[in-house]
């Protein structure tokens, strides 16, 4: 039954068949040959959607939508530019600082990387960036999105490992910081190797004047992310509801205060983020009898004990496990990669004495480094339309930022302390 479940799905990814549909035929068959009755999948369908915490997704990506639309995104921009545009390799280093500030409000990797990029990418450019490196720049800043908190794949992970989503997203913010300083260092180094981004100096004074005006231009838009994870962690609301609020706050914000949101752009507004939810939601709704099988099938506890006899070491699982999500993140969407392998390496983990809420931080900055590796990148894809050119373009930048994030996530992974302060914190 497993073998006809991976070899109907290969036959399904070779000819291009859209993943959800993928994942659904492939079951079908699986239970087909295995004798199942089949109104198992429509059972498991159904049940896999009905989930009060899986309704945060359609609101948070309503909510990066909007404040995308309504000015949010362009405010924390000039507020990151008046930061760090001082120095050479500022510019760069804006479109870090920019991807941390949203992605503490849009919760999506390829929505960061299109908000920053649309207006930094040209920016760089005039500023004597090489084109190909600040695009690489901006599309390995935007996987800040799903590592900072809140974060879809987070959700996701939190579902199918039956772990609380309020503890994976205490636990994202310093690996996301860190991953952030990280590539602020090596836009800094390489822009004073290369000799690009000369700025111009401002008196200390004018500098806090600007400050000052950035600051409180984007005021609202900042203390959203407080409002919304601080009542996530005080327990006024959950992270569902954190998302209704984050929507209504977003609107109320950029409709009446703004101004810059207007009743004309609601409409295609909704439609996207339609569209961005139903395709995630058929992801997963169809993954979940793809997990269904493979825990039927007792994958998880004979792929547990295979590792077992290979090594009884911590340190070597991480190492394997580290090594196949790079791989699998390059080949497979986020999403899907969480939904199908989460359910079978979370338990495994445990049994080697790995805290499940830190091997979900191991599994989502493994999947966001693989929103940079083609040939599924989605970060790439959408940096490289922003800028019109081919992902080989892109290679020697995106190399580097690949090194340095493997170095990241290794460290992330070997000390558990950088995911699991926080949320000790909060017990």
């Amino acid at each position: 039954m497993i073998s006809a479940l991976f070899i109907a799905i290969l036959v399904f990814l070779l000819i291009s068949v859209p993943i959800a549909v993928c994942l659904g035929f492939s079951s079908l068959v699986a239970l087909q040959v295995g004798g199942y009755p089949l109104i198992t999948l429509a059972q498991a369908v159904y049940e896999s959607l009905d989930s009060f915490s899986l309704m945060a997704i359609p609101f948070f990506i309503l909510a990066g939508n909007l404040m995308q639309t309504g000015g949010m995104s362009r405010r924390l921009i000039n507020l990151a530019n008046v930061l760090v545009g001082w120095f050479r390799g500022g510019l760069g280093s804006v479109s870090v600082l920019t991807s941390m500030f949203f992605a503490t409000i849009s919760g999506s990797s390829s929505a960061t990387t299109a908000a920053v990029g649309s207006t930094l990418i040209p920016a760089m450019e005039k500023k004597g960036y090489p084109k190909n490196f600040a695009t690489a720049t901006c599309a390995a800043a935007g996987e800040l999105g799903v590592i900072i908190p809140p974060s879809i794949p987070m959700v996701v992970y939190g579902l199918v490992a039956n772990v609380s989503i309020g503890s994976l997203f205490l636990a994202g913010f310093i690996p996301g910081l860190l991953i952030g300083i990280s590539l602020v260092l090596t836009i800094i180094i390489v822009a004073r190797v290369k000799g690009f981004d000369l700025v111009n100096r401002t008196s200390l004074r004018q500098w806090l004047i600007e400050l000052w005006r950035a600051f409180t231009d984007s005021f609202l838009a900042l203390i959203m992310p407080i409002i919304i994870l601080g009542g996530i962690y005080e327990g006024v609301f959950t992270p569902t509801e954190a998302s209704v609020v984050a929507v209504v706050y977003g609107f109320i914000v950029c409709m009446f205060v703004y101004r810059e949101l207007k009743w004309k752009d609601l409409l295609p507004i909704l439609g996207k983020s339609a569209v961005g939810t139903s395709i995630i939601m058929l992801i997963v709704a169809y993954a979940s009898i793809f997990g269904y099988i493979l825990t039927a099938e007792e994958v998880p506890q004979k792929l547990g004990e295979a590792l077992a006899h290979f090594s009884d070491s911590p340190i070597v699982f991480l190492l394997l496990v580290n090594i196949f999500l790079f791989i699998t993140g390059t080949l497979m969407e986020a999403l899907v990669s969480i939904i199908i392998i989460a359910p079978i390496l979370a338990p495994i983990a445990v049994q080697f004495g790995i805290d499940p809420v830190h091997f979900g931080i191991i599994m989502v900055v493994n999947m966001a480094i693989g929103m940079l590796t083609p040939p599924v990148a989605v970060n790439l894809v959408v940096a490289c339309q922003i800028a019109n050119l081919k992902m080989s373009q892109l290679t020697r930048p995106v190399l580097l930022y690949l090194a340095i994030l493997t170095v990241d996530v290794l460290i992330i992974s070997y000390i558990p302390a950088i995911s699991m302060w926080l949320p000790s914190l909060s017990k």
